[in-house]
């Protein structure tokens, strides 16, 4: 059963930056799609990020600018950088390979 485990979420200042890692078990990691979502308390889960086997990426709107996402296919690991965080990026980030998910990392941006 493939796992995958984030880490990298805190507490952090608006304008402030975070990396978000998630490491993915297994052999087959270069052949996911992999994606990063958050949740806020109240709201439903949304799409941030997504990366393709090739390394093609997509965002939604409201991170696109701020927010980087790649792959290392050697580690199994997927990273999401956060720049210039807004209070309103507070939430719980998952990432998803298609099949599973992760427990979630808690970012909050606060001051």
């Amino acid at each position: 059963q493939v796992q995958l485990v984030e880490s990298g979420g805190g507490l952090v200042q608006p304008g402030g930056s975070l990396r978000l890692s998630c490491a993915v078990s297994g052999s087959t990691f270069r052949l996911y799609v992999m994606r990063w979502y958050r949740q806020a308390p109240g709201k439903e889960r949304e799409l941030v990020a997504g990366i393709s086997v090739d390394s093609k990426t997509d965002y939604a709107n409201s991170v696109k600018g701020r927010f980087t996402i790649s792959r290392d296919n050697a580690k199994n690991t997927v990273y999401l950088q956060m720049n210039s965080l807004k209070p309103e990026d507070t939430g719980r980030y998952y990432c998803h390979n298609g099949v599973g998910w992760g427990q979630g990392t808690q970012v909050t941006v606060s001051s």
